[in-house]
């Protein structure tokens, strides 16, 4: 992969040098909004588990597939590609690179890769996953030429071998071709859950650890004389006797006079937040089109609901196949071509899960059922 710099002017071939630089300046500003806004998406699941449980789950639930070769005897040396080609300095295999690659799809809405190959030896050193933030993908000369470009120290390269490179995009648009993280429109609800959150741990600090208030009331005015100097007693004891039981042992406390003793913010009531947070979920979950059971919360469900909740999670995993499809068959071509290989390979997905199978096998029993009973119908 080639990279070839900007000229003075901000462009990469003639022009003028004003246009250049509005251009560069417009340039800028879109590249420090997606990289903010990529940042914003990193946080938003390092914050908030359960997104980043819907997220793993998809891709879990996502990945499984079998790559069939144009040609039989070319079937061994590709599975054997798929099982052991190095990804990155620390994955292995295709399905790996597919994980990783369908993970940043996800997160930030598009999925770089590269292929590395030696021309020496003819065959494909390895795969990895490129940073999408240091990636910007425009139009070129028209509407269906794309030009890549590589952000380096705050200069922009052309990439001038875009070939070498995989690219993704999840649910792009007029607005926005660069694609759309599955995350959009999340982070307003996180930040209003994580104050929630926020607030219940400052609530427990002041009312889940309890805090005593002890009051000393004089009943003459001899008490009253010495009001300061019993105070002070009263406090001594008091701190020793809650030093010892921090350390497991009891005192009693013991004290002569009108002594009160409360609990600090026994009294009051911790807002019960379990409405707004579950409301809150049900948002970020829909969002994802996690149901509920898959994340492990038991909330109230019927069984046709879960089964319609479960066909809605079909058909996305079934779309993020279908994005993925095309760059793990250019994988699998490069390497065939390399080998010898004209063809053009096959994935084939296995089943998203034993519902399915269980569904198939079962309507395949109806079926055989109703083609007897209709060949002795006909037979008498």
């Amino acid at each position: 992969m080639k990279l070839r710099k900007k000229n003075k002017g901000g462009g990469f071939g003639g022009g003028a040098a004003g246009a250049g630089r509005e251009n560069g300046f417009e340039y800028r500003l879109a590249v420090d909004a997606a990289v903010c806004e990529s940042g914003l998406y990193e946080e938003l699941r390092a914050c908030v588990p359960v997104v980043d449980a819907c997220i793993v789950k998809i891709i879990r639930l996502t990945n499984g597939f079998k790559v069939i070769a144009p040609e039989k005897r070319f079937q061994p040396l590709l599975d054997d590609f798929c099982k052991n080609v190095t990804v990155g300095i620390s994955g292995r295999s295709l399905a790996t690179f597919a994980d990783m690659y369908l993970d940043s799809l996800l997160t930030y809405g598009r999925a770089f890769g590269r292929i590395f190959t030696d021309h020496k030896t003819m065959s494909v050193r390895g795969l990895t996953v490129c940073d999408p933030t240091l990636y910007r993908v425009t139009a070129g000369k028209d509407a269906v030429e794309k030009k890549v470009s590589y952000v380096s120290s705050g200069r922009e390269i052309e990439v001038t071998s875009p070939e070498q490179l995989l690219y993704t995009t999840l649910n792009p648009g007029p607005k926005h071709p660069e694609g759309v993280s599955v995350l959009r429109g999340l982070p307003a609800l996180s930040s209003v859950l994580m104050r929630i959150y926020e607030s219940i741990g400052q609530n427990f600090d002041r009312v889940g650890n309890v805090r005593y208030a002890v009051t000393y009331k004089p009943q003459n005015e001899t008490d009253a004389a010495n009001a300061k100097e019993r105070a002070q007693l009263i406090a001594g004891e008091w701190s020793q006797a809650m030093t010892a039981s921090r350390g497991g042992s009891i005192k009693d406390f013991v004290a002569v006079g009108d002594v009160d003793i409360k609990v600090i913010g026994a009294d009051n009531q911790i807002i019960d937040t379990q409405v707004p947070v579950r409301e809150l979920i049900e948002q970020l979950i829909s969002k994802l089109s996690i149901p509920p059971f898959v994340l492990g919360l038991n909330w109230n469900t019927s069984e046709r609901m879960s089964s319609q909740q479960a066909d809605i999670l079909t058909s996305e995993l079934e779309y993020y196949r279908r994005q993925l499809t095309p760059a793990l068959t250019d994988i699998c071509q490069t390497f065939l071509r390399l080998s010898g290989c004209a063809g053009r390979p096959v994935i084939e997905w296995d089943n998203i899960n034993l519902q399915d199978e269980e569904a198939l096998a079962r309507s395949r029993l109806y079926n055989a059922q109703a083609e007897k009973l209709e060949n002795e119908n006909r037979a008498n």
